[in-house]
């Protein structure tokens, strides 16, 4: 009978184990490029951050350094044009490679893991940044996202969803990364705008299918301030496999 309970206890505590989440901390959105030659230190740093449960971390490549010699294979005008959105808003126009936009408020150099730290801690001192708990779930062939009610300084915002792929690697042939071959992690590959949101809370569902192709096998979902044209601070996001 005791092995019987003792036996049952560590079932109860794994399973209590298993719904434990870690608290979402921080959105790390890198801006990056195969034709530039600083950026692979930060591309594998982002692969070492993706593993860190508390961080969303995603890979953006931009194509504005193509005309180096070469074309980046991953690379989308979305991604430039969100990476100088984030510029216009904090007024400093300092768009460059690689970088790091945190929680949609602080920049820092891409490959500098200390400085993308501070910039973390920094960023959370903002009223309401990253203080909503998001929930992404998956069950019969549907992604479910969950926000809960938020405060006053939670409201406003854009809720979207983002097909990533975990990793790609890429042979670079030319330019100056010219016969480097390069991992990128948690590539945007799609994103999908679920609805404005007002503060209220509200659940979403989304068909997995949606996500197909493009090598897409996890999601993101971020819940920021502002809009796509002028977005802000980042107030809660989740991650999930979808395989």
């Amino acid at each position: 009978m005791v092995s019987r309970r003792l036996a049952l206890a560590l079932v109860c505590l794994s399973c209590a184990a298993s719904l434990v989440h870690a608290e979402t901390r921080g959105v790390i959105e890198l801006f990056t490029s195969q034709g530039c030659s600083s950026c692979p230190a930060a591309d594998k740093l982002v692969g070492e951050l993706a593993r860190d449960p508390s961080l969303v971390s995603l890979s953006l490549p931009i194509d504005y350094w193509d005309y180096l010699g070469w074309k980046d294979t991953l690379a989308h005008p979305r991604n430039t044009a969100r990476q100088k959105a984030y510029s216009k808003v904090r007024g400093d126009r300092e768009v460059y490679t690689p970088q790091v936009v945190v929680n949609g408020s602080l920049h820092a150099l891409g490959s500098d893991q200390s400085a993308i730290e501070k910039a973390i801690a920094k960023s959370r001192q903002n009223a309401g940044a990253m203080s909503l708990p998001v929930t992404l779930s998956m069950a019969g062939g549907r992604l479910t996202i969950a926000v809960p009610n938020g405060n006053e300084t939670q409201k406003d915002a854009e809720v979207w969803i983002c097909g990533l792929a975990k990793a790609i690697t890429v042979p670079v042939k030319r330019g100056e990364n010219q016969g480097k071959t390069i991992t990128y992690h948690n590539v945007a590959r799609r994103w999908i705008k679920l609805d404005q949101w007002n503060g209220k809370e509200r659940t979403w569902t989304v068909p997995i299918r949606d996500f197909s192709g493009e090598g897409i096998d996890a999601a993101a979902v971020l819940v920021q301030n502002g809009a796509v044209e002028k977005p802000g601070a980042m107030l809660g996001a989740a991650f999930a496999s979808l395989h």
